[in-house]
């Protein structure tokens, strides 16, 4: 069977709610024997078809799933420094609590053992990854894991600590809400 009707089917069959966004790796597993160059030019040929449509550099999603489309950006984070400890903060997380009285459109906040850097996600928006030294044991109290997210979540006083130190912005933060929720 060639390989686009290879990867045609295995979507099909296995793409759902839960697992929508696909990398590169991923198709490995499908099509073994493969170079990566082959890989590459069969998951562009697949985007050019409409099978897969890019999400980023190395990560696509499959269109027909039935995605959560609020999540993608979240969800592709995880996916992207899933070998780095990764919590949401800064104004995605003030936002979410409503300490800050605008949401950000299409643009997540995340803090990062991994280097800063802002993945540009096409038409899904921005992943920006802020580099930090903290890590899991140190800041166990102040996050819990959003499941829905599929990453860690930064209480108000980390989210607010961490605006801090890396000199954000904070003028639209409403101080009297953030009284009420520490």
């Amino acid at each position: 069977m060639q390989p686009i009707k290879q990867l045609t089917h295995f979507l099909a069959q296995t793409a759902n709610v839960d697992h929508y966004l696909f990398a590169l790796r991923d198709l490995t597993a499908v099509i073994p024997g493969q170079s990566p160059a082959a890989l590459k030019a069969l998951a562009a040929r697949a985007e050019k078809i409409g099978l897969l449509n890019r999400v980023c550099r190395g990560l696509y999603i499959y269109p027909l799933a039935p995605y959560p489309a609020g999540l993608v950006l979240f969800h592709a984070a995880a996916r992207l420094r899933a070998h780095e400890f990764n919590y949401i903060s800064l104004e995605t997380a003030l936002s979410d609590a409503g300490v800050i009285s605008q949401i950000p459109m299409n643009w997540i906040t995340l803090m990062s053992s991994g280097r800063s850097h802002i993945i540009h996600c096409g038409n899904f928006g921005h992943i920006e990854f802020v580099h930090t030294k903290k890590s899991l044991d140190g800041i166990a109290a102040q996050i819990t894991y959003d499941v829905r997210c599929r990453l860690w979540r930064a209480s108000v006083a980390l989210a607010l600590r961490d605006m801090a130190l890396t000199k954000r912005n904070t003028d639209l933060i409403n101080w009297e809400a953030v009284d009420e929720r520490l």
